[in-house]
């Protein structure tokens, strides 16, 4: 695992909290809740694509398929 990945997964937390701060601060709380949602979304799917590859380098070092 590189530590690239936890340093991604870190910015978009900051980004989304900030994000998340001055929309409440605007009372725009559906515009906050869809923001934190979207962030979520996004580290889920960068996470989704890491297992994938631990995965297919599992298959490949123990010769699956």
């Amino acid at each position: 695992m590189n530590i690239d990945l936890i340093f991604k997964i870190a910015g978009i937390g900051i980004i989304v909290a900030v994000l998340n701060l001055l929309l409440k601060r605007a009372e725009r709380e559906e515009q906050a809740m869809m923001t934190t949602l979207a962030g979520l979304i996004v580290v889920l799917m960068i996470i989704i694509n890491e297992i994938s590859n631990l995965f297919e380098t599992i298959k490949s070092v123990f010769g699956l398929w």
